[in-house]
């Protein structure tokens, strides 16, 4: 039997391909009717081994392109339907037109602060510069800065709180 496999393995091969439609399943299906055979899993008919060798190909190879369509159409059609169902990622047009309008509370809220503190609050909060790097800047102390910081932040928060 395994002198007929050898003989005939690349006929096999392009036989299972044609079933599976591709040549890596193929190659599987040849190799597991091998082992099948060499295990004594299958015994060949007295009669006709070849034709006997090319059924089990052929049943391997139909198990596979059934299993591999139903993989298919698992992973697709989930996959798809999945898709469509999963939140978007990003805020929803109300949550956009919130923030927008916040936004737009803080910038005016900023233009109203002194220039000082204006600067300070945005190079501590956007540039993110220390307060000693904002002190050399600006020519003040440290104790200042905080100070300056924490008046711009309150007036932030109370122009947020009144909208």
């Amino acid at each position: 039997m395994l002198e007929l496999f050898l003989s005939h393995r690349s006929e096999l091969v392009d036989y299972a391909r044609r079933i599976v439609g591709d040549r890596a399943h193929a190659e599987d299906v040849v190799q597991e009717a091998y082992l099948r055979l060499t295990a004594g899993t299958s015994e060949p008919s007295p009669g006709e081994p070849l034709a006997y060798l090319y059924r089990v190909v052929r049943n391997l190879a139909l198990d596979v392109r059934r299993r591999l369509a139903r993989d298919g159409r698992r992973f697709t059609d989930d996959a798809g339907d999945r898709i469509h169902h999963l939140p978007a990622d990003r805020p929803s047009p109300e949550a956009e037109v919130a923030a927008r309008r916040d936004l737009d509370a803080v910038a005016a809220a900023l233009a109203e602060l002194p220039e000082r503190t204006r600067i300070a609050l945005e190079m501590h909060r956007f540039g993110g510069h220390s307060m000693r790097e904002i002190a050399r800047r600006l020519g003040i102390s440290t104790g200042l800065v905080h100070a300056l910081i924490v008046d711009g932040l309150e007036h932030c928060r109370s122009r947020l709180a009144r909208r």
